[in-house]
């Protein structure tokens, strides 16, 4: 579908869908919410035990300029044994916490103000060696590898020989345990509720009905075998619903993930295929779909009331005709979402920015990242945040750029 038609059409699905949230942000009601993703590109534990990290500090800059009060940041290190920068003994998973009080609570230029955040950061598929051979190169080295130092500059590091090796058959690719994590960070007068948040990190993939089974395509045999197949997991990062309670009472539920980019995977394009199937997850845990089970054993999906959001780097993009079935397409144009939600640069910064059309979110030109409003909650404004020209450092932030929605919750 040309891209002019098909942003009509999710026009059209937001007006039909989203007659409530459009009355709501007519009379002013609810309870108002920035919420944002932000892809912050590879930051590691020894970055964040940093204070001056050139790119955290820029990063943050960003953040504090948009004071999101939902925030969802993608890549960064879930802190753990084995990560090289952890340390024995720590407690795990407090990177989040390290990048609040390093960056984001300090002003990081006079005219902004600090910000401070309650933090969720759960454990993560990306770098877990499976103990299989999953890529199917006849290697199993279930040793993490020494990993180089990150450069002092800033810059992403580089990945070597064998972290590809170690992770392409990891649970979900990292070259050691934890890399490419996620952190939800939310306001402090916001209250997540901790009991109740669900994870479907550990999913087996074959549970899901209609799976999308990756052939080989010489042999037309499936990629996995069948011991494989029962094995691995659906989420290459995870899956989270975390439930987040507003100042009015009304709970606001973060559908976060941050699926496997659909490509660097060979004959059998199961990165292709993964891809679209967890993203589809979310359509599914939506629909209430009988095979949805968390990792505490709960089964069921989402509630029909619930407002919620759809939020990360999910590495899809609706008008890229090489994704794998397009699962996104669905997404967006699922019944209890505003699909008509498309946030867009600014004029001035698409005019900065010819290459790229005004709703992708990367720097090669593609929309991948996502805050997707229930078609229940308002919609008040919405946008993608690209940096003037004149102000992109020679060490950029990310290769992503932020994407934020204000919404309205509730009475």
């Amino acid at each position: 579908m040309p891209k002019k038609v098909w942003v009509l059409f999710l026009l059209c699905v937001g007006l039909v869908l989203g007659c409530r949230s459009r009355e709501q942000a007519m009379n002013g009601e609810g309870t108002s919410v920035r919420a944002m993703t932000y892809n912050i590109e590879d930051v590691r534990t020894a970055d964040l035990r940093r204070t001056d990290h050139p790119r955290l500090q820029r990063a943050a800059a960003r953040i504090q300029h948009l004071a999101p009060d939902v925030l969802l940041v993608n890549e960064m290190t879930y802190d753990q044994p084995g990560d090289p920068g952890y340390r024995a003994g720590d407690p795990e998973g407090r990177n989040a916490q390290r990048f609040v009080h390093h960056y984001l609570s300090t002003p990081q230029a006079d005219s902004l103000d600090g910000l401070s955040y309650r933090t969720v950061m759960l454990p993560v598929n990306t770098g877990l060696h499976s103990g299989l051979d999953l890529n199917n190169d006849g290697q199993v080295t279930p040793a993490v590898p020494e990993i180089p130092g990150a450069p002092e500059d800033g810059s992403v590091p580089s990945q070597t020989d064998a972290g590809r090796t170690y992770g392409n058959d990891a649970w979900g690719f990292g070259t050691f345990p934890g890399q490419y994590g996620m952190a939800l960070l939310v306001r402090d007068d916001l209250t997540v509720l901790r009991d109740s948040i669900r994870t479907f990190r550990l999913l087996p993939w074959h549970e899901k009905p209609n799976a999308s089974v990756p052939l080989d395509t010489t042999s037309f045999e499936p990629w996995y075998s069948p011991a494989e197949w029962a094995a691995v997991r659906l989420s290459s990062k995870s899956h989270w619903d975390v439930p987040v309670r507003l100042p009015n009472g009304e709970v606001l539920h973060v559908l976060a993930s941050h699926p496997t980019p659909p490509g660097f995977d060979g004959v059998a394009r199961r990165n292709n295929h993964r891809n679209h199937d967890e993203v589809q997850f979310w359509s599914d845990y939506l629909n209430q779909a009988s095979y949805v089970e968390d990792d505490s054993g709960r089964g069921g999906g989402l509630h029909d009331d619930a407002p919620f959001l759809v939020m990360g780097d999910l590495n899809a993009d609706p008008d890229d005709a090489s994704i794998f079935r397009n699962a996104i397409r669905h997404l967006i144009g699922h019944e209890r979402v505003d699909g008509g939600v498309v946030p867009e640069a600014s004029p001035a910064r698409q005019a900065d920015y010819p290459d790229l059309d005004p709703d992708d979110t990367s720097r090669w030109g593609a929309r991948i990242d996502y805050v997707l409003p229930a078609a229940t909650v308002a919609v008040d404004d919405a946008g993608v945040w690209r940096p003037a020209p004149a102000r992109v450092p020679d060490v950029p932030v990310s290769d992503h750029f932020p994407v934020w929605v204000d919404v309205r919750v509730g009475p």
